[in-house]
């Protein structure tokens, strides 16, 4: 008989006033037989995993589920429940009856993890909130039912967190974007969202995915980083901490570039933190997860179109808008398109001490990408007036790296000194060297600084930062 039959199709009757201690088996009872063949031992800090064979896991996963849909009919909803004192009053209530009727006997421990299941199906988002809970994991990548991985510490690697099918998944996607008023069908299969911590979600189905629905979610750092932690990772040396300090003081334009993944977000927000207080900064961005410490902040987030295709607003039409707005400095998550120009246009207005990001491998290939964006904005140009724009706006460009073992540092800071014979001139002020491997797989690196000090020195001293020869090299002899 299956799981469903043994649960009735009739309606559960009225809720009495239970808790799930209620169906465990008192102390000292002998074990219950378990559901499945073998013993289905609990998984700590797992609110979804069984150890044992996978059958055991999908009827485990499949009683879950048929309970969760049991409780949301007797409660007269379909949908994702509020989570309020009296909502899980209201669960725990039925889910101690609903299982009393299934006529599936668990151990204690197996209630728990159940019960848990369910809280995580209703209040939650279903398998994954496991990971989403754990605060090692960075990353989560859906990329069917059965292949769920995580990324902890900068490994990506399988885990055993499993959907029932597409549907599950389809359901879990439509849970994330539904309290968004963002959609995704055939017509529109993907979409971007983001969680309420501020975790970035991108959710792509079919016919586009061909193998299935695919999530991918950037998980929000609940603890914001400083720049100290940065120096403790290995990210970054005290030196070139202190001379980014000064660079942002001192309202130089920075760039952050790096590949997907790499840390430009949490990099950009640690250097946003040495703006002052009492300036006022403009943030873009597509999602929003800037967090800035000032007081004086106005974040803009771009706005997708309307199922119409109307209502759209672009980081190029927030870029400039955010003109009109009196910012001391603009702060763009992210440029990938035209508002580069625009970018450009606003740090060679009077906007200096802005910062953004863009995906980039070296710094010289940032120039290049830059160039590309800025022909994207339809503006007919010729290539060395937009090369003549990046080297009179652009003043540092900071280069974050994933390295091979997962870690991620900085491995260039570059100065952009000017434009010579139609070429943008850029000379390394930092630079990582990589020396090798450890046993164990981790790269063995160093970051030096090249001895050379930046034309900028002035513009530093200006702001009131003379900063001492051996942030570049002791021996080095300068240039001023």
């Amino acid at each position: 008989m299956s799981l469903l039959k043994r649960i009735g199709a009739d309606a559960p009757p009225p809720l009495p006033s239970v808790t799930p201690a209620n169906v465990l088996p008192a102390p000292g009872a002998a074990p219950a037989p378990m559901v499945g063949t073998g013993p289905l031992a609990p998984v700590v800090g797992r609110s979804t995993n069984v150890a044992g064979s996978d059958a055991e896991q999908d009827k485990m996963l499949d009683l879950s589920l048929q309970i969760t849909d049991r409780i949301l009919a007797s409660l007269g909803t379909q949908t994702k429940l509020e989570h309020t004192a009296e909502s899980e009053q209201m669960l725990t209530n039925s889910f101690a009856t609903i299982y009393r009727q299934t006529g599936v006997a668990l151990g204690a421990d197996q209630v728990k993890q159940l019960y848990q299941m369910v809280l995580s199906e209703i209040f939650g988002f279903g398998p994954i909130d496991s990971l989403l809970n754990d605060d090692a994991v960075t990353e989560v990548m859906v990329n069917g039912p059965r292949m769920v991985y995580a990324e902890r510490r900068g490994k990506v690697a399988l885990s055993d967190i499993t959907f029932r099918d597409n549907d599950h998944v389809l359901k879990i996607i439509d849970r994330i974007i539904r309290p968004l008023g963002r959609r995704v069908d055939r017509k529109q299969p993907y979409v971007d969202a983001r969680l309420p911590d501020g975790s970035r979600v991108n959710a792509i189905i079919p016919p586009c995915a061909i193998d299935g629905p695919t999530i991918t979610i950037r998980k929000f750092t609940k603890n914001k980083l400083q720049v100290e932690d940065l120096i403790r990772f290995g990210s970054m040396t005290r030196e070139m901490a202190d001379f980014l300090h000064a660079c942002v003081r001192s309202h130089l334009n920075i760039v952050v570039s790096g590949g997907t993944g790499s840390g430009k977000t949490t990099l950009l927000n640690v250097l946003s933190n040495n703006i002052p207080e009492i300036e006022r900064v403009i943030t873009i961005e597509d999602s929003a997860e800037l967090k800035l410490a000032g007081e004086h902040v106005v974040r803009l987030e771009a706005k997708p179109a309307e199922i119409d295709g109307s209502g759209k607003v672009s980081i190029m039409d927030l870029v400039v808008n955010s003109l009109r707005m009196r910012p001391d400095r603009l702060v763009i998550g992210e440029v990938r398109d035209g508002a580069a120009f625009s970018m450009l246009q606003a740090m060679n207005t009077g906007h200096d001490g802005s910062l953004t990001t863009l995906h980039a491998n070296t710094p010289r290939d940032a120039i290049a990408r830059m160039e590309t964006m800025c022909m994207m904005a339809g503006m007919d140009m010729p290539v060395d007036v937009i090369r003549a724009q990046i080297a009179s706006a652009i003043h540092l460009i900071v280069q974050q790296t994933r390295l091979a073992d997962g870690s991620r540092k900085i491995s260039m800071i570059t100065e952009v000194q000017g434009l010579e014979s139609g070429t943008v001139v850029l000379q390394d002020i930092f630079k990582l060297d990589e020396k090798g491997r450890t046993p164990d797989g981790r790269v063995i690196s160093e970051m030096k600084p090249t001895g050379v000090r930046p034309k900028f020195t002035d513009k530093l001293e200006a702001a009131g930062f003379k900063l001492p020869p051996s942030i570049f090299g002791a021996m080095a002899p300068g240039r001023h």
